[in-house]
């Protein structure tokens, strides 16, 4: 959202460019998976999806644990929002401007033809380098330094207006999105005022628009504003079931990144709303008060018994508290409730498995296997299946368990060890076996390239 280059980054994109600016930074921060979370944004994000003329069924809203104000696409379907972002956001409406905007960055290829902007200006940096070389050959050190100086800022000059130009075209296709979907674009007016706001804070003007990859926010306001209020859609209000769903997911998320005496300080044990019941019981959790944590997550099951995300949180703390007997009631009705959604069986397969009671394991596994079938990128399942093969003593399978969880980690050395474990003792041709054989195929050519680098 806001990007401003400073005199460190100017040099590093200088860097960058000699080099190559083909690609986006990866998304190296971890992210954070929640059930409950995960649902908000795909119904909020469903009508925004298709009025882009995208497949629902592609696109992927993924939460990123950083506190920085940010969203950004990479390539492919998957807009990344930072937890930040939720935090920062006063209502639903507002996030739906920002998946606006980014779906604007995917419909419109702009990570695909990202080299449209850094070809130019390598090839700017190249030959300023080449001719700064040359003169600093014939003696002149002070004219050569400059020519390389000044390529270096035409280069950067010229990549942060192509970047800018990306801005402002997804900024324009995501009011069109919303439109589609009779969505208002108060929110997204509102978070860049916020933003703009946020630019006064750290110092950012008008003059340093040439070192920023985004047009400034009050820049933005003015083109997007007259937009967006000739929308028919201007005044539609946000569904309210869509609101409370985002109230809670913004709370239950500030219990779980940030500080324990912090989350009640905003969410006061005066406040007996849902949200605030939500974030204190995260709160307590975290700050190893279970008794009190079970007192907020009882408080949210009597405003509803059977809400499946209440019951998790309940299994969650009984669990993570060394009850894990006391743990399975709740979250077999949690699994039960929300339809057999993988987070929640994976919870309750760990529930079962950490009694060492072994009358369970077969449940266990049966819900372990289901949960990484139907959601094959969830390490913690894929951890928990390995275990209840320990516990029966199939090694090959664990060892199978632990390549699929290493490879989804991008531990190429890990998941080729195991994947070559697993090859030894499967028989060879079933489907494992054939899976054990892709993973090591396909780590054993990661850890080729990660030597030959």
């Amino acid at each position: 959202m806001i990007h401003r280059i400073g005199a460190f980054c100017r040099l590093l994109l200088a860097a960058v460019l000699i080099a190559s600016l083909a690609a986006r930074p990866a998304a190296a921060q971890s992210l954070l998976r929640d059930t409950e979370t995960e649902k908000l944004f795909d119904d909020m994000a469903r009508p925004i999806i298709k009025a882009a003329g995208l497949d629902p069924r592609s696109v992927r809203i993924v939460l990123v644990n950083d506190p920085s104000i940010n969203a950004f696409v990479m390539q492919g379907q998957t807009v990344y929002i930072h937890s930040g972002l939720i935090r920062a956001a006063d209502n639903i409406n507002q996030v739906q401007g920002v998946v606006a905007h980014e779906l604007g960055h995917v419909a419109g290829g702009h990570a695909i033809r990202f080299t449209e902007g850094t070809k130019p200006a390598t090839g700017i940096t190249i030959m300023s380098l080449l001719l700064g070389a040359a003169a600093m050959a014939v003696g002149a050190g002070e004219a050569g330094a400059a020519i390389m100086a000044g390529g270096q800022q035409a280069a950067m000059g010229k990549f942060l207006a192509f970047s800018r130009n990306q801005e402002s075209a997804a900024d324009q296709a995501g009011a069109r999105f919303l439109a589609g979907a009779h969505i208002s674009g108060k929110g997204t007016l509102d978070f860049f005022k916020k933003l703009e706001q946020e630019e006064y804070r750290i110092g950012i003007t008008r003059d340093d628009g040439f070192a920023s990859t985004h047009p400034l926010s009050a820049d933005r306001i003015q083109v997007l504003e007259k937009l967006y209020r000739s929308s028919p859609w201007w005044d539609t209000p946000t569904d309210p079931a869509l609101e409370a769903r985002f109230q809670r997911v913004k709370a239950k998320l500030t219990g779980f990144v940030e500080e324990p005496p912090r989350t009640l300080q905003i969410y006061p044990e005066t406040d007996q709303s849902v949200p605030a019941h939500y974030a204190r019981a995260y709160a307590y959790h975290r700050g190893a008060y279970p008794d009190k944590a079970v007192q907020e997550a009882d408080a949210l099951l009597a405003t509803d018994p059977h809400d499946p995300y209440f019951l998790e949180l309940k299994g969650q703390i009984l669990l993570e508290s060394g009850k894990p007997k006391d743990a399975i009631p709740p979250l077999r009705e949690a699994v039960q409730r929300s339809g057999n959604e993988p987070m929640i069986a994976a919870l309750l397969g760990h529930a079962l498995i950490a009694t060492e009671d072994k009358s369970y394991f077969d449940e266990a596994k049966g819900l372990l296997r289901t949960a990484v079938a139907r959601d094959p990128d969830n390490p913690f399942a894929w951890y928990q299946l390995g275990v209840i093969y320990d516990r029966e003593g199939d090694q090959p399978r664990a060892a199978l368990a632990t390549a699929e969880r290493m490879n989804m980690q991008g531990n190429s050395m890990g998941a080729l060890a195991n994947a070559e474990l697993a090859l030894r003792g499967l028989p060879t041709g079933t489907p494992d076996w054939i899976r054990a054989q892709d993973i090591a195929m396909v780590s054993r050519n990661d850890v080729r390239d990660k030597k030959k680098r």
